[in-house]
């Protein structure tokens, strides 16, 4: 048998009927050369017991060399136990990208995910995965494809990574709904960006033009009145946004002072507060057929937009570096000022892992070396 190259293939002429030469170097590769003078690559083996035969294209738009490529692939994912026939059509079969993503999202994440989470899923499937790779199959993408988006937004670290645990969550469903084989999730090994916690909190002098801000929003109207109670609230208790803005009044117990929330991120808790607290909330008004403290101002609805007071508000008090979620931090910084241990900390806030807390262990040293720094003066004093 010859070598199958160009120059054979070329030189080959066509009889009365088909005729296939095989290649003398990999067994099962050859060239068909029909009456019609049509010359076709072909691959044939046996695959499971059966007689299995592949074309792989013809002579002149497919060169030898790649054809010779072609079959060693094709005879390879037969000896791995695949079927390339069987692969294409799996692959004809399946869904795409933006396809999955909606199944995603309209069978998994409603039943398992909180509004919040639902809302941050959808974002991530619309904005930034559907116009990669929504067009492709879920059975093409390779893990080269998800390195290649994660790097995209390799500026933006967290959105980066939220994408990519999208992506991961979406690819095992992929396998638990039969999608993609077991195991080949292509998220697998690549490795999320680190990211760098910011840490922002106020001081006393900056929680008095705070207030002061807050008092005058108050006074002149400037802001609704609902707006500056939840900064108050949330600057006060330690909240996150989201429990602050959906807080009902059936969730408060005035004589405990407490507010017994249903659902959170952490799941039902029990948040604790001051006097100073039941005093402002004594002061907001119930509104007729709402269950809402923070009201908005459709009926039966919460405020939903505070961003935009809040910015106008810290712009004001001169600490336009603040996010609202800072308000929660540096109630966490105001307890460990005051002597309180990280434990109790974490208990306030709601955090169900110690090391969500221990973000704020540097600062519980702050009184510390402060009592230190008062020791070391006075025997420096006494010593000279």
């Amino acid at each position: 048998m010859p070598k199958i190259n160009k120059r054979f293939v070329d030189a080959l002429t066509c009889g009365e009927k088909d005729k296939v030469y095989w290649d003398d170097e990999l067994k099962g590769f050859g060239v068909r050369a029909r009456v019609s003078g049509r010359k076709y690559y072909i691959v044939q083996t046996r695959y499971n017991g059966r007689h299995r035969k592949y074309t792989i294209g013809p002579h002149g738009p497919v060169t030898c060399e790649k054809a010779r490529a072609k079959a060693l692939d094709i005879l390879s994912t037969l000896k791995s136990g695949q079927d390339p026939i069987e692969k294409n059509a799996k692959l004809r079969r399946c869904i795409t990208m933006e396809q999955m993503g909606e199944k995603f999202l309209e069978e998994y994440v409603p039943l398992h995910c909180k509004p919040s989470t639902q809302k941050e899923y959808r974002r991530n499937v619309e904005l930034f995965i559907n116009p990669a790779m929504g067009k492709k199959k879920v059975l093409e993408i390779v893990r080269k494809d998800i390195a290649e988006l994660h790097m995209e937004y390799a500026h933006i670290p967290y959105q980066a990574n939220r994408t990519l645990g999208v992506l991961s969550k979406m690819f095992n469903l992929a396998e638990v709904w039969e999608i993609r084989p077991d195991h080949s999730n292509p998220c697998l090994h690549v490795r999320k960006y680190k990211e760098k916690k910011r840490e922002r909190f106020l001081s006393l002098e900056e929680y008095k033009r705070l207030g002061q801000a807050l008092r005058e929003a108050e006074t002149s109207g400037s802001e609704t009145k609902s707006a500056v109670h939840a900064i108050w609230l949330l600057m006060m208790t330690g909240c996150r946004l989201g429990e602050i803005q959906t807080l009902k009044w059936e969730y408060i117990d005035f004589e405990q002072g407490e507010f017994r929330l249903p659902d959170s991120k952490s799941g039902a808790k029990v948040v604790h507060v001051g006097s100073a607290i039941i005093e402002r909330l004594k002061k907001i008004e119930k509104m007729e057929d709402n269950p809402y403290v923070i009201y908005g101002k459709k009926p039966g609805a919460y405020l939903s937009d505070l961003q935009h007071p809040w910015r106008r508000i810290r712009t004001a008090a001169k600490i336009e570096d603040v996010r609202i979620h800072d308000l929660r931090h540096s109630y966490a910084s105001g307890g460990l000022m005051v002597g309180e241990g990280l434990p109790m900390i974490g208990k306030l806030l709601g955090h169900t892992q110690v090391q969500t807390t221990a973000r704020y262990a540097h600062l519980a040293s702050d009184p510390v070396k402060s009592a230190a720094e008062k020791i070391s003066e006075r025997i420096a004093e006494a010593v000279s």
